[in-house]
């Protein structure tokens, strides 16, 4: 039976090991996808995304450092966007990729839009899934809100009643097969094998609060930069990250984006459902 994808590591320019999953043929003419998560989550969130296009082109899914089986660092102010593209650009070196379309979530997408500004020519496209130039505040301090606090369940079952418990808003029409993927990307079993952990360091949260102390840096050169580039926005009809009046001024500013709005889903869509995957099908098929 062939691996559904292979296990690698590589090292960043400080030393951490950081960890990826290397999806789909690496010799085949389309060009790849990276797959770029949110702030506390990781590569296993792609893995439906992954294996169906897999088929068709290489995908690559990236821990960053400090979640899933990336190393955590030392230094909790280094969970930060400069750095975060500094090991993109490692782990695209030694992958030998050259050219990549992003699917970003969240962070992820913030992430694609900085990558358009200081390696334009590595983009053929970005998707961002429900990250915009604007973030909205309450959206904002609800995540500095949990980020870091401590979760130990003794089971999966307890992990997926966690998760329901938490986010039932964002996802009211969320199937079980669904709440389970949820659980998988948002907790890892202990060492000692006493329950399970949450599958992040939780001192992310320390760069985090200073960071939610001030005003957002302005991202609309950092979307501008996406311009000359097909780019796939995804909504949340319920997200309470990125409103619609950010969507409407995201279409205007990138005139040829292609703008869908994912029903019965706040943040962030699982790209999973039918409008999303039907629109990330029709805007891949010609990269």
């Amino acid at each position: 039976m062939i691996a559904e994808f292979r296990e690698n590591h590589f090292h960043s320019h400080d030393g951490l090991r950081l960890y990826y999953r290397d999806y789909g043929d690496r010799t085949g003419p389309r060009t790849p996808l990276l797959c770029l998560s949110g702030l506390t989550r990781n590569s296993n969130d792609f893995h439906e995304f992954a294996l169906r296009h897999a088929a068709t082109r290489r995908v690559i899914c990236l821990d960053y450092r400090g979640r899933g089986r990336s190393a955590h660092d030392p230094d909790p102010m280094h969970y930060e966007v400069p750095v975060y593209l500094d090991d993109i650009q490692h782990l695209l070196a030694v992958t030998h990729i050259r050219r990549v379309i992003v699917t970003g979530t969240s962070l992820g997408g913030i992430i694609a839009m900085a990558l358009g500004m200081v390696i334009p020519t590595l983009l053929a496209g970005v998707i961002l899934n429900d990250i915009g130039p604007d973030v909205k505040e309450d959206g904002r301090q609800r995540i500095a809100g949990y980020v870091g606090q401590a979760v130990h369940v003794p089971d999966w079952t307890a992990a997926i009643a966690h998760i329901r418990k938490g986010y039932g808003a964002a996802f009211p029409v969320m199937d079980d097969a669904g709440w389970k993927r949820i659980a998988r990307g948002t907790f890892i079993e202990t060492a000692a094998g006493r329950g399970l952990a949450l599958a992040y360091d939780l001192n992310i949260s320390v760069a985090l609060r200073e960071q939610a102390k001030v005003a957002l840096p302005d991202l609309w050169p950092l979307f501008r930069s996406l311009r000359p580039l097909p780019v796939l926005a995804l909504r949340g009809a319920l997200s309470d990250i990125l409103t619609a009046d950010t969507f409407i001024r995201m279409k205007r500013e990138h005139a040829g984006m292609i703008a869908v709005t994912v029903p019965d889903v706040g943040h962030v869509p699982m790209l999973d459902e039918p409008a999303a995957e039907t629109a990330i099908d029709a805007f891949l098929a010609d990269l």
